[in-house]
């Protein structure tokens, strides 16, 4: 039984897609239909249908055209699809365990040089080298950037959609359209048993030079290129489990069309209360726990409606976490995670509620052995959850962003200028400001602060850091 039913090849222009769909319809076992599901032409330029299908058709619904390349090509049929052709295609091809995923690359300065070319001769392929039409390319710093990081998000999100889905693909490089041997492996990939004696050898290489013979600004390109970190070494790690959006955590104004989306031991409680005080009333009144389709609807009939969310210090967020679902035993502690820190992990604080014995200095040393855990285990290297109380708000709005990314995203110590001018905006003049937030207990962050606890958390949240530009707590 066939593996396959049809494939798709994954590429991008100037990637040397022509010349693999020559060598795949020198198989008598496929048929490649050209770029059908490119936005502007149906399957090439100045053609009017793939197989009976025309590009009204294949708008309307472009499974139908999937299905009659599958059903009506001369052997296994396939297409070639980029970045920016038809994303509903895409979905349909990566979902599909029965479609082959041929994953064509490039150096991508090689390809961004080719693409200034043929923009400039007019000429995109080459079947007669006497009709060669030379130029030289000028290298833009900003417009090759935009062009390296289009290629490489979408290699990501293939490569991990092909994981996430138990899938693979046959990755060929352009050096490889040449070789024999490679084109017939992806033949046997594909499931025939087919070989070819010689490659297609109609369309020519259109800019064999080297890069310095094709680009006019040579030395502004390579000064350009060099300040490139090609290996990703200022990457900030992450080992961080992915969050959910977390819907039902949600707020909805009582009648005020605004949306809270709470980041937990931020300040939760004091913007809950200003958002129900806008309608005088109080924060058990308001709307939540709601699911996806419940909050749909709600924005479909509240037009107009805002979002937001507050960001809190990584310092200040991380005591408020420890102080309040740590250290104090009580409803609102994670009674769990807090019994194996103090058991496993030897996080220095009483079995019971703090008494007059824990000091100060008990606090920082404390805290700071929390924040040793919170670095291992931000890292991935525990076995306690990462819950969302000390998760990284990069995390949590990366998280809300599956569902909805608020409209507005508001810094605390910003909060009684920017939720008077988001009330006034919903219709509340005049609304009072947000409560203060209680200070932690039994000693505030303040009295504990000083420059070793800023550096670790420094160290420990420095996505936060880099992502939201805080500074120093004090």
């Amino acid at each position: 039984m066939a593996v396959f039913d049809y494939f798709v090849v994954l590429a991008e222009m100037r990637t040397g897609s022509n010349l693999l769909e020559s060598n795949i319809n020198a198989f008598q076992a496929f048929e490649c239909h050209g770029e059908a599901f490119n936005p502007h032409f149906i399957g090439y330029p100045n053609r009017t249908e793939i197989l009976g299908v025309t590009q009204a058709m294949r708008e309307g619904d472009p499974a139908r055209l999937i299905d009659r390349i599958k059903t009506g090509s001369n052997g296994m049929g396939g297409f070639r699809l980029f970045h920016n052709h038809d994303a509903r295609a895409l979905d349909i091809c990566m979902d599909d365990p029965r479609c082959a995923k041929i994953i064509l690359t490039r150096n991508p300065a090689e390809s961004y040089v080719s693409w200034k070319i043929a923009k400039e001769t007019g000429q995109w392929k080459l079947t007669n080298v006497k009709r060669r039409k030379d130029a030289r390319a000028t290298f833009d710093a900003a417009e090759f950037e935009d062009h390296i990081t289009t290629l490489q998000e979408f290699q990501v999100s293939l490569l991990n959609r092909l994981q996430r889905s138990g899938q693979t693909a046959f990755y060929i490089s352009y050096e490889d359209l040449n070789n024999l041997d490679v084109i017939n492996g992806l033949a046997r990939f594909l499931g025939t048993e087919e070989q070819l004696e010689e490659l297609d050898s109609a369309l020519k290489i259109q800019n064999p030079q080297a890069l310095s013979e094709k680009v006019a600004n040579f030395e502004d390109m390579t000064r350009a290129l060099s300040g490139l970190d090609r290996f990703n070494l200022t990457r900030t790690p992450d080992f961080e489990p992915r969050r959910g959006a977390a819907v039902p955590n949600h707020v909805i104004g009582f009648k005020a069309p605004l949306i809270y989306m709470p980041i937990k031991s931020g300040p939760e409680d004091e913007v809950r209360t200003w958002l129900a005080a806008l309608d005088n009333t109080t924060p058990e009144a308001l709307h939540s726990k709601l699911n996806q389709k419940l909050l749909r609807q709600w924005k479909r009939q509240n037009t107009g409606h805002r979002s937001f969310t507050v960001l809190r210090h990584p310092l200040a967020r991380a005591h408020a976490a420890f102080c309040n679902r740590i250290l104090h035993p009580g409803p609102n502690c994670l009674s769990e995670i807090r019994r194996t820190l103090r058991n496993f992990h030897k996080l220095p604080i009483p079995g019971a509620s703090p008494d007059e014995t824990y000091d100060m200095r008990a606090h920082r040393t404390a805290f700071v052995a929390f924040l040793e855990f919170l670095r291992a285990n931000l890292r991935g290297q525990t076995s306690v959850r990462v819950d969302a109380n000390w998760a990284t708000q990069t995390a949590i709005l990366q998280g809300m962003a599956q569902f909805c990314l608020p409209d507005i995203v508001i810094r605390e110590d910003e909060m009684a200028l920017q939720l008077a001018a988001l009330a006034k905006q919903a219709g509340y003049p005049g609304a009072a400001p947000a409560p203060t937030p209680a200070l932690e207990q039994p000693f505030t962050l303040g009295e504990i602060y000083d420059a070793e606890i800023e550096t670790l958390a420094a160290d420990i949240y420095q996505r936060d850091y880099m992502m939201f530009g805080f500074a120093s707590w004090r």
